[in-house]
């Protein structure tokens, strides 16, 4: 037995992420490793004021650590934004013994747990979002596997514009943060990036192409965040302009689906082993992250209001390297 704590419960809150699952049975072992009980929380914190929870064990997190989504689901809660809905959560975790909460998920799901630790429900977040947004990691859970999603799709419409001499402008998730965009774009060798970090402007996609053009290329994909946006009115700009018959692929959330790699799958069962040692040594109000390969952890307050300087200097190897 460690502690205090006796029972934890696990949720996931926010939008899905590959590799959510990896880290829910990294925790559920890790903590009945220690002799504490575990119960999986159904539709994060809606589910928490609900009372929906299912016990965990050994072989209820078996085969789960290829999956994608979350085998607990996700659901938005409104009423825990307001007192009397976290007050509900509180009564219910009290109620079935609950001592601890690890939250899964975005600076969202880590405001909810610093409320709940507040109230006296100890809680430690881990970070779980595809966006890799978050300002105390250099790594997010789920975006591994979503800039190799955006790879293969971007691959396999590379196959079509090569063959007919024309130009794809895709659009991929990321509606403040455009690290989907500048990785993807680096590993498909794309011709220009717009991404929300450097101000769009649509003469420099259009240079781009010129300069390809010159060099003798013939084919053309250009990576687009969604904060951007503004895909369809780029694709057809670049038809009117060049003459290159162009089109607009939105890939939307095939980007969050699939088996998690195996980078997602090893950094979420560090993580999530790391939350229950938190937890286990009497740590609250905390979230996890990893920094220059070593696991870090930082108080919920503070870890909100760190903003994650965006790689420029990668932002610029791809600029001089793209063509």
């Amino acid at each position: 037995m460690s502690g205090e704590i006796k029972k934890i419960g696990v949720l996931t809150s926010g939008g899905d992420a590959p590799g959510m699952n990896a880290a829910i049975r990294a925790i559920t072992r890790t903590a009945l490793a220690k002799g504490i009980g575990v119960v999986g929380v159904n539709r994060g914190y809606q589910g928490l004021i609900d009372g929906d929870f299912i016990e965990l064990g050994y072989t209820s997190v078996s085969r789960i650590i290829n999956r994608g989504g979350t085998i607990l689901y996700s659901a938005r809660c409104d009423e825990f934004r307001y007192a009397e809905g976290i007050k509900k959560a509180v009564d219910m975790c009290r109620k079935n013994g609950i001592d601890g909460i690890v939250a899964i998920g975005g600076d969202g799901t880590f405001r909810g747990a610093a409320d709940l630790s507040a109230m006296g429900i100890p809680c430690i977040g881990v970070p779980g979002t595809i966006d890799n947004d978050i300002g105390i990691s250099e790594y997010t859970i789920g975006f591994d596997t979503a800039v190799n999603c955006v790879i293969d799709m971007v691959d396999r419409l590379r196959d079509t514009m090569e063959s007919h001499h024309r130009c794809s402008v895709v659009e991929v998730m990321g509606r403040n943060a455009g690290y989907i965009a500048l990785y993807s774009a680096i590993s498909t060798g794309a011709t220009a990036v717009a991404i929300p970090e450097v101000e769009y402007k649509y003469e420099n996609i259009l240079q781009k192409i010129k300069e390809s053009q010159e060099a003798g290329k013939t084919h053309f994909i250009i990576i687009v965040a969604e904060g951007v946006g503004q895909s369809e009115q780029i694709a057809k700009k670049i038809e009117e302009d060049t003459g290159i018959i162009t089109r607009a692929t939105v890939l939307g959330h095939v980007q969050r689906g699939g088996s998690p790699t195996a980078n997602d799958r090893v950094n979420a069962t560090k993580i999530g082993h790391y939350a229950v040692e938190l937890l286990a040594n009497g740590l609250s109000n905390k979230v996890c992250g990893i920094q220059k390969g070593e696991l870090v952890n930082y108080d919920v307050q503070e870890a909100l209001k760190i903003k994650k300087s965006f790689p420029m200097d990668l932002y610029n190897i791809f600029i001089e390297t793209s063509k």
